[in-house]
């Protein structure tokens, strides 16, 4: 039996009471942590914003423009686990975070981990802002505890495939339903010259979402104690499917949002990708040479007649420990990611898909795009985000945890080792971490 994301996240903040060093805890058995006093400064006040959304600069632009008296200033990075995450670590250790950072639902649980995140549960706008937004990302944030909100969602990741409508047209070969299409599909493309699409090495996110769609789980807790199980039979058959595909040589390796991935795409090496739809702005920006030939399609499912989706990423606005504001930070993460004019601006310049519920029906999520030949694509998404299981659940050292596969995924491409072999070493030294702060593991 699969544990609650809810149950999973209570478990989460009470076993790992011991590792919470420095936290200030409402009790001495791992309760919540006090809430940051959220009150007004008396006079002007500059933030600083580390995200890595495209054109996330001008978003910010407008606020400031409207508020002069909270001004914010932008630094942006690469993804999460590509760099940012670390340094957002080392700045919190060092003392000078930013104000603000972006942190993925699946990093959220390292952050609380390190006392990283400020509770603001005592800013009345943000706890007021509750019903606003799709039931489980808020849960995603609070980690199932009363009076704790650890930040404000932003976006979710449903996953569909985005695939090349006129290379697949030109060539008679039809749109893949099932993971067994996809296969024989990426057959015919490879005696084409072409790949199917590139399995990502370095960003493990998008294997947990194939392993999310398929009904697996890496993490359960029973109220005391952690279970890690990377090689579970699902993923066990999620990572046999796509070694054979690199066995064969029928999916390239190109490190992702690399000058080589752009071309990969840009060129029509590369035909598919089964990715979340902030993947469109990806797309779109790497293989400009592409536009209008592209398309979007439900994902493939392991059986016909299946209706299944993965998540990859979503991500959520953080205020880090150590602000002197956190009122006008709150202030400024409320309006990001609940304000039409901020969701329509950051979804033109990076498909953000908002974590409202008004969000969602933005008039400009439902408009044709121009670069998919003019598809409503988001449309194939909101189906995709409503088939997402919500019992998937992260664990409390995802960064490290992904890193560690990581690395074998790495490996794995070259032809030195495999994925599952690769997930094993990646699961002990999951159940190594969580031992070495302190953290009940069962193994």
């Amino acid at each position: 039996m699969k544990t609650t994301p809810r149950a999973v996240a209570v478990a989460l903040l009470t076993t790992t009471a011991i590792a919470l060093t420095g936290c200030s805890a409402s009790s001495e058995s791992g309760g919540s942590a006090d809430a940051a006093e959220c009150t007004p400064a008396d006079g002007a006040v500059d933030l600083t914003f580390t995200s890595w959304i495209p054109g996330i600069e001008e978003v910010v632009d407008i606020w400031n423009a409207e508020n002069p008296d909270i001004q914010v200033k932008v630094q942006t990075g690469p993804n999460g686990n590509g760099g940012t995450y670390q340094n957002f670590f080392n700045q919190l250790e060092a003392g000078n975070a930013p104000d603000l950072g972006q942190i993925e639902y699946d990093a959220l649980p390292n952050f609380r981990v390190q006392n990283g995140l400020m509770n603001l549960a005592d800013c009345e706008e943000v706890v007021a802002a509750e019903d606003s937004f799709v039931d489980w990302t808020w849960g995603q944030v609070t980690f199932g505890e009363e009076d704790s909100v650890y930040a404000v969602p932003q976006d979710s990741g449903p996953m569909a495939l985005f695939y090349r409508s006129d290379l697949f047209e030109a060539n008679g070969i039809a749109i893949p339903t099932t993971w067994a299409e996809y296969e024989a599909a990426a057959i015919k493309i490879r005696e084409l010259g072409g790949y199917i699409t590139n399995f990502s090495q370095g960003d493990i996110n998008q294997f947990a979402g194939f392993v999310w769609q398929a009904g697996g789980s890496w993490f359960e807790n029973d109220g005391t104690d952690w279970t890690v199980d990377l090689t579970d039979e699902t993923t066990t058959t999620v990572a046999d499917y796509w070694q054979g595909l690199i066995d064969r040589d029928l999916v390239s390796s190109y490190p992702a949002w690399t000058s080589e991935w752009d071309n990969a795409y840009n060129s029509s090496e590369v035909w598919t990708w089964n990715s979340a739809v902030w993947g469109a702005n990806s797309i779109a920006s790497g293989a400009p040479d592409t536009a209008g030939k592209w398309s979007v399609a439900p994902s493939p499912q392991w059986n016909a007649g299946e209706e299944a989706s993965g998540n990859w990423g979503g991500s959520s606005t953080a205020v880090f420990t150590g602000s002197e504001h956190p009122y006008e930070a709150a202030k400024f993460a409320l309006w990001l990611n609940t304000s039409e004019e901020a969701l329509t601006a950051m979804n033109k310049s990076a498909n953000i898909y908002p974590a409202t519920k008004e969000g969602l029906n933005l008039p400009v999520l439902k408009e044709g795009v121009e670069f998919y030949g003019g598809q409503a694509i988001y449309d194939v998404f909101a189906e995709a985000s409503a088939q997402v299981s919500p019992d998937f659940a992260w664990g409390p050292t995802m960064t490290q945890t992904y890193n560690d596969v990581s690395d074998g995924f790495k490996a794995a491409v070259s032809g030195n080792g495999t994925l599952k072999e690769a997930l094993e070493s990646g699961e002990k030294a999951t159940i190594d971490a969580l031992k070495s702060q302190s953290i009940p593991v069962k193994e």
